[in-house]
């Protein structure tokens, strides 16, 4: 194996006291063992015993790494080992965050006015100059707008029943401090004594301040409080009425710690289920892993969460969480600040394939992604990730939050055989997917090694979860808490714990599927974006193979299908290494053979569309009424008529079995 240096910087024209300063590296080459008694040898001292990938971190003087590497038992050096993943993204994926300032994602509605809470993250104030309301026209008139301390003058203002568009100038100056409430009344003949009869979604507002910030009030879900909405959204709540809640199943959540909430350190029905708790910083496991960052619990908020669901009041049945009785593994390897360093990301994964039998541990989710750096057999987490697949337990990671341009997909998720994840949104709008969409964010394939990724599309846009107050990502974006304490953020990180709280339902029913059939089963009934020309909405490079669906995938997943024509033992023995079929065409785009027939030419629609739907099913029941042919154009690679007859065969198997 060829030696391979990553040095930030060189012995020759150092200050003799910069000579003797020890660095740490990561190494790898003939076996951790005999680069442990090597780099002992040399003066130095080992940091991290990574055997699984035969490597080893080490503090060295760079006279001493000189030393070392040159031996024939060093094959690698690296000495930049930070892993520092974008920063997740909050609230509404519409907004384009131009200026700081922010404002809540919940209105609070109170018996004669509205108030919405701003955020000035600016270092001086930010002063208004638009407000644009609307509002049900039974509320009648704003009587009043104050913001903060100060009353707003809107006798000038454009002002119907139902809408106000106001435009102040300087001299009439209404400044945004740090935080302050805006709050609108309303003319009331009687004086109610509840709430205005109305909901967020009834509800416009855009703020737009001199300075050039801008921000809008989102929708909001009815019941913000009572349900995530996202269980629905997979059809994972109808599983968890029949008991299909991810019993006996173990997932680890390689993250920043947990915030051991009740509801995330118990199962729906009390019992305590945190089994295994590691802490890679720190190589030791302890009673409590606390989770400063807060990104960790929230990812493990989304898949474990045991909160009941309730509609109004009365619980359904379901969970707020995809999986809320899965036994759960915390993993830290990321900090307060969420970095993590390059030889704890995968001591981590080591501890978790060291432990994998002794806590039954099945699912492992990798909600964070980095820039590839290397080919991704050489990446030292991705060599980690494969061995972790190849042991049996099925990784799930983040495409990533780079998009909307090719080729973003972020590391481990550039690794061919394991299950990574984009985003979907459904605008806030549970009751239809209409305006369902894969945001701009989402990180796009192909992988620089030509592999279509992601696999799937999942739900991360404004996921409500679980996470503490006080944590570093409730300090830095405060309008994302809910009044309840839960916090909403998005991102294909919480699309991907989405998923891994799927495969965990898929592992209740059949525990001894292989991570390559959970794969199958899951890509091989997600459900296509298709216009109404019978063409994909968005290229595999943005869907994959479709939105995730926990119950098409226990009815109609297949087995036998995940990872075909790729060998990973061969490629962890360095036998063989794989190449996707992306290419690139005359205009250095990259492109699939036959994709100019697969993909719609009419763009794909933010937000609400009328030609889009998701699913074969959908398409096909559609056409009728669209007036368009039962199949796609004669030269599209699909016969959807074909694939609905069988699926509908299947479903009627499934419901109708065949008497004896």
């Amino acid at each position: 194996m060829a030696l391979l240096f990553s040095f930030s910087h060189l012995v020759a024209g150092l200050e003799p006291d910069q000579t003797t300063h020890s660095q740490q590296v990561f190494l790898q080459g003939s076996s951790s063992e005999a680069l442990q008694e090597l780099v002992v040898s040399a003066g130095g001292s080992i940091s991290h015993n990574l055997h699984v990938i035969d490597a080893v971190g080490a503090l060295l003087t760079p006279q001493q790494l000189i030393t070392v590497s040159e031996s024939s038992k060093v094959h690698r050096v690296i000495d930049d080992l930070a892993v520092n993943p974008p920063p997740p993204l909050d609230g509404d994926e519409n907004t384009e965050q131009t200026c700081q300032v922010g404002s809540a994602v919940e209105l609070a509605i109170a018996k004669n006015n509205i108030s919405w809470r701003l955020f000035n993250k600016e270092e001086g104030q930010v002063k208004l100059n638009k407000l644009s309301v609307s509002w049900p026209q039974h509320l009648g008139r704003i009587s009043a707008v104050a913001l903060g301390d100060s009353v707003i003058n809107i006798r000038d203002a454009q002002h119907s029943t139902g809408s106000l568009e106001l435009a102040l100038s300087e001299k009439e100056m209404v400044a945004l401090k740090q935080d302050d409430e805006l709050v609108i009344e309303f003319y009331l003949t009687d004086k109610p004594k509840t709430p205005l009869p109305a909901k967020q979604s009834d509800f416009s507002i855009e703020v737009h301040f001199f300075e050039g910030c801008s921000t809008a009030l989102i929708p909001g879900y009815e019941y913000n409080y009572e349900d995530t909405y996202y269980p629905t959204a997979v059809g994972a709540d109808a599983l968890h009425r029949l008991g299909v809640t991810g019993t006996g199943v173990t997932v680890a959540v390689l993250d920043s710690g947990l915030w051991e909430h009740p509801n995330l350190a118990k199962d729906s029905d009390g019992n305590n289920r945190i089994i295994g708790r590691y802490d890679a910083i720190e190589n030791r496991t302890k009673e409590e892993i606390f989770d400063a960052s807060g990104h960790g619990t929230h990812m493990t908020s989304v898949i474990a969460n045991s909160t009941p669901v309730s509609h109004p009041g009365v619980k359904d049945g379901s969970f707020k969480g995809i999986a809320p009785d899965v036994n759960l593994v915390v993993v830290k390897a990321f900090n307060i600040e969420g970095q993590g360093d390059l030889l704890d990301i995968v001591r981590a994964i080591q501890w978790v394939i060291e432990n994998r039998e002794r806590l039954n541990i099945k699912v492992l989710n990798l909600s964070f992604a980095a820039r590839p750096r290397w080919s991704y057999w050489l990446d030292p987490i991705n060599q980690a990730t494969m061995r972790a697949w190849q042991s049996g337990i099925t990784v799930v990671a983040a495409a990533g939050n780079e998009g909307p341009e090719a080729m973003t997909m972020g590391s481990p998720g550039n690794l061919p055989y394991i299950i990574t994840v984009g985003a979907v949104t459904d605008s806030w709008t549970i009751d239809s997917r209409s305006d369902d969409y894969i945001p701009d964010f989402s990180s796009r394939g192909p992988t620089p090694a030509a592999h279509i990724k992601p696999d799937l599309v999942a739900p991360g846009g404004h996921m409500t979860g679980i996470t503490r107050q006080g944590s570093t990502l409730t300090l830095e974006h405060p309008e994302y808490l809910l009044g309840n304490g839960e916090f909403v953020m998005t991102g294909t990180s919480q699309a991907s714990a989405l998923v891994s709280g799927v495969a965990a339902l898929l592992l209740q029913l059949e525990p001894n599927l292989s991570p390559d059939d959970v794969k199958c089963k899951l890509t091989s009934s997600a459900e296509l974006a298709i216009n109404g020309d019978g063409l994909l909405a968005y290229s595999p490079f943005q869907q994959g193979n479709g939105y995730v669906s926990a119950t098409r995938a226990l009815t109609l997943g297949s087995t036998g299908c995940g990872n075909m024509g790729v060998n990973i033992d061969k490629d962890i023995l360095g036998e063989e290494h794989y190449q996707g079929p992306a290419t690139v065409d005359a205009k250095g785009a990259t492109t699939l053979p036959g994709l100019e027939n697969m993909l719609s030419p009419l763009p794909a629609a933010i937000g609400q569309s009328d030609t889009r739907t998701w699913g074969v099913k959908d398409h096909i029941e559609r056409l009728d009424h669209m007036g368009h042919p039962a199949s796609a154009p004669i030269n599209s690679p699909f016969d959807w008529g074909e694939i609905y007859l069988q699926e509908k065969a299947a479903v009627e198997t499934l419901t109708n079995p065949p008497s004896n």
